[in-house]
């Protein structure tokens, strides 16, 4: 187990009814500002609990945030933020309005360009106070301090990070998540599931903990995954993914243990490039790359078609062969499609692809830092 400290300062707040809490954990003389997305929580009454819960509070709104977060509208909330004095922001919605809001209240407090938070990894010194009303399980951004932002006009989606940004609570009720369309869940689930697997799927250095935590992830992904599309109003099924989701990365079984993450680099071009969904370039590329990274990661593969799926027969090769096949038909079961070619991406893109990653000094991506710019174009290949 490799060396590590852990402090993870997010109050969740989790169950059915728990919204009634939202009053009691910002404190009364902050003036909040809701920030939130296309405008689905005034359809599902997500907005009106809210709007109840702030009703002693000094408080108004920002709508708008986009699927993928866009630079150019968080610099409007900011500048709303300046212009009449909130001092509290509240995200209400899944990871990209989570992530969105982080960048704000970083933004908001920082006396350079905030696009040299993402282009230069400025450090992040201080930030506005966050807290989060979550309704759709996937990022697990309501209690990490992470996120990534898109600028549409340089067609880039980077990352960013700062200790500051943890949220000071979030709000999990699995009951806001029974109305979101089978897409969004789908990708949700995709989303938590790879985030699991970028940070167990490398190679063993006897963390036998974090192992079982991220199998039990996987696993509790992998049998409720279906059930939250066939059964949206099953409380037991959505408790389990959203808990799912937020424990995938919050820091916790990234633990004392190597990280891969050129899954999810990779994905951020296709995003940036194609207008693909997060989860849909997960569930396209994450096959791909286990099938081309099968030698270096041989020993965790085994253990994860054996502890995951109950693949213990055939031989290692085999065993290998289908524990990445049964990850793909996972996808696909939840209809999320696994091959780029299904979304209009052809062999003529990816040196495209390739050059920004490359741009963005992704060079030298995995957990043994090898994956080059040609490995990712091999990846890419075989994502076809």
């Amino acid at each position: 187990m490799y060396n590590f400290s852990f402090q993870n300062p997010t109050k969740l707040i989790f169950g059915e009814g728990q919204m009634a809490k939202l009053a009691s954990e910002i404190p009364k003389d902050k003036k909040v500002l809701l920030i939130y997305g296309g405008g689905s929580i005034k359809k599902n009454g997500v907005y009106e609990q809210v709007a109840s819960a702030l009703s002693e509070h000094q408080w108004g709104e920002f709508g708008g945030i986009e699927a993928n977060p866009g630079f150019h509208t968080a610099m409007k909330a900011v500048e709303k933020i300046k212009a009449e004095g909130f001092d509290f922001l509240l995200a209400v919605g899944g990871g990209s309005v989570c992530d969105a809001t982080k960048f704000i209240a970083a933004s908001a407090c920082f006396n350079d360009d905030p696009w040299k938070i993402l282009t230069e990894g400025a450090r992040i010194r201080d930030a506005l106070p966050i807290g989060v009303v979550l309704t759709l399980p996937a990022t697990g951004s309501e209690s990490n301090p992470n996120g990534v932002i898109d600028n549409y006009e340089t067609q880039e989606k980077l990352a960013f990070y700062g200790r500051k940004l943890f949220p000071q609570f979030a709000i999990l009720d699995p009951t806001t998540t029974y109305s979101l369309p089978a897409k969004q869940v789908a990708n949700g689930i995709v989303d938590a599931y790879v985030h699991t697997m970028e940070q167990y799927l490398t190679f063993p250095v006897g963390a036998d903990l974090q192992d079982r935590f991220a199998e039990g992830i996987l696993r509790t992904l992998a049998n409720n995954g279906p059930k939250a599309l066939s059964e949206p109003e099953n409380y037991t099924v959505r408790a389990n993914v959203m808990w799912s989701a937020t424990m995938a990365l919050n820091g916790l079984i990234g633990l004392a243990v190597p990280h891969d993450w050129a899954t999810h680099f990779i994905g951020h071009e296709l995003t940036a490039l194609h207008n693909m969904d997060h989860g849909q370039t997960l569930a396209v590329i994450l096959p791909s790359m286990m099938a081309e990274k099968r030698e270096q990661k041989h020993e965790k593969l085994l253990q994860y078609g054996k502890e995951v799926w109950g693949i213990d027969s055939g031989s290692e090769e085999e065993r290998i062969d289908a524990a990445i096949e049964q990850t793909r038909a996972f996808f696909e079961s939840l209809g999320v499609k696994t091959r780029l070619s299904d979304y209009g991406v052809e062999e003529q893109h990816i040196p495209a692809l390739v050059e920004a990653l490359e741009k963005h000094k992704m060079v030298a991506l995995g957990e043994h830092r090898d994956v080059t710019p040609e490995v990712s174009a091999q990846v890419l290949r075989r994502c076809l």
